[in-house]
């Protein structure tokens, strides 16, 4: 998933977004309001990580103006204030979560995980599909009980044709959600991925289909035990 860090302490932004997409999400970082205003203007991010105190333009400010024009992107606001009254005023505003500094990185990646959730309806950290289980705190899959890992933008690419089960995905969607700022992806990296994870998970209830010009469709097999649908597979990445 992509997410936004806003942050103005470099340290502690720097830490965030290494672990964030050590867990295998795409992270883009802006150390300041007024400037992260302007990129969710145009850019869509399944998650912003919001500190209260940014120069410029403040996160209580930024989250008023992304709620007033109908921006329902999840919020986890970050401060150093542990005042009661702050962070009611934050959650009144339209934050979705509040996290008080310092914290554990665990307990952030948990939140993160469960705002993340929220708008696909799911309110559970596994997703069961027949033999076919998605565990969301592992990043891992487990076919007819036995586990398996898989790369963290594979992981990521299910976790988005997932949450939109049934709908169409495009290949821009994907990839802006797949893929940071800063992420070098070749001109067939998605059906490289798209290859893989088909592969993967023959025998289960899941299929992703190609819809010619239009994107990915993952769906499910009512028999739940055929491979999924897929074209030929592409060449392994290089």
């Amino acid at each position: 998933m992509r997410i936004l860090v806003i942050e103005d302490d470099e340290d502690l932004a720097d830490a965030l977004v290494r672990r964030l997409r050590r867990i295998g999400h795409a992270v883009d970082w802006q150390h300041d309001g007024l400037s992260a205003g302007s990129v969710l203007e145009y850019e869509h991010f399944d998650l912003v990580v919001l500190d209260v105190g940014l120069p410029r333009l403040s996160g209580i400010d930024l989250l008023r103006r992304l709620r007033e024009r109908g921006d329902r992107t999840p919020v986890l606001m970050l401060t150093a204030r542990a005042d009661i009254e702050d962070r009611v005023h934050a959650l009144d505003i339209g934050a979705d979560d509040y996290l008080a500094k310092p914290f554990d990185f665990r307990e952030l990646e948990a939140r993160c995980r469960a705002l993340m959730r929220r708008p696909n309806g799911q309110t559970t950290e596994t997703q069961r599909f027949g033999n076919l289980a998605i565990d969301g705190a592992a990043r891992q899959i487990i076919i007819d009980g036995k586990r398996q890992d898989l790369p963290n933008r594979e992981y990521s690419l299910l976790e988005i044709l997932v949450g939109a089960l049934g709908r169409v995905v495009s290949k821009d969607e994907i990839s802006r959600r797949l893929f940071g700022f800063d992420d070098e992806a070749g001109p067939n990296a998605i059906e490289v991925y798209i290859g893989r994870l088909r592969r993967k998970l023959e025998g289960t209830p899941l299929r992703i289909e190609t819809q010619r010009g239009s994107g990915y469709l993952a769906s499910l097999r009512e028999d739940g035990r055929e491979g999924a649908g897929h074209d030929a597979a592409p060449s392994p990445l290089s």
